[in-house]
């Protein structure tokens, strides 16, 4: 995770930023910090990586890489604003052990990738390019699944779908395509589908540990949906971050063992 200490909306590349909108800055971090102590009261290790001035989005981890064992998949960002993150990350990851790859084709690390038990969901579309998933499939050793958004509003995968265990996912089946649906109820008969009113508070940007599922607090009839099939919610208060595009999965870049 990276605090956002330098975090604003300086730019638009997303429907979610409105540079007319202010961003306090002292509230994102402390938003921020509530989501690294929760990971960190149920027990998870939390590292922070610095930082960089000029760099606003760099608190959306998880769109950095796709950590797969001892390999991280770098971002190759569609944005010239956000490629100085790649960097950044990459000599975290390259200190801390990390074998680290690039990508010929535009992807956006977790944000589009996510490992559900053996297989890679990949969101297409937006921020992803439909080359990368057979690119990456061949980097990580992996069966990748593309999956085209339809929804500017849902520019990743990870604020459509989220990822509860190994077996389960939530999604909205309005941010994807007919086929990509049909894709998703093949792979995925049991999938808990969300309402509209939850997925666009980004109430799908969540992180769950298997158990836990920790989410944006609006999204409260996701949150019974949660309930109901095993999982215990945490609903945390995020709105500043959600100014950026990104909540609870967006801020985490997970490490996959």
């Amino acid at each position: 995770m990276t605090p956002p200490t330098f975090f604003t909306v300086r730019y638009v590349i997303n429907p979610w930023m409105d540079t007319a909108i202010p961003v306090d800055t002292a509230t994102a971090v402390a938003q921020w910090a509530v989501l690294r102590d929760t990971y960190r009261r149920l027990g998870h290790a939390v590292d922070e990586i610095a930082p960089v001035p000029g760099l606003p989005d760099m608190v959306y981890a998880a769109n950095a890489a796709l950590i797969v064992d001892d390999t991280a998949v770098i971002a190759r960002f569609r944005h010239h604003q956000r490629a100085g993150e790649s960097w950044a990350y990459t000599r975290w990851l390259r200190a801390h052990g990390y074998t680290t790859v690039s990508t010929v084709h535009v992807q956006e690390g977790q944000g589009d990738l996510m490992l559900v038990g053996s297989m890679v969901l990949a969101g297409i579309g937006f921020r992803t390019a439909p080359q990368a998933p057979a690119e990456i499939a061949k980097l990580v050793g992996l069966p990748v699944v593309g999956l085209e958004l339809t929804d500017p509003r849902f520019y990743h995968l990870d604020t459509a779908l989220a990822v509860l265990d190994d077996t389960t996912i939530a999604y909205y089946p309005a941010a994807f395509t007919a086929e990509a649906r049909a894709t998703l109820t093949e792979l995925f008969p049991d999938a808990i589908v969300v309402a509209g009113s939850d997925a666009h508070v980004l109430g799908l940007n969540a992180v769950s540990d298997g158990r836990h599922v920790i989410h944006p607090a609006a999204a409260t009839g996701f949150a019974d949906q949660l309930h109901r099939a095993g999982f215990v919610p945490i609903g945390l208060d995020l709105s500043e971050l959600l100014k950026g595009g990104g909540a609870a999965k967006c801020c985490t870049l997970e490490v996959y063992p």
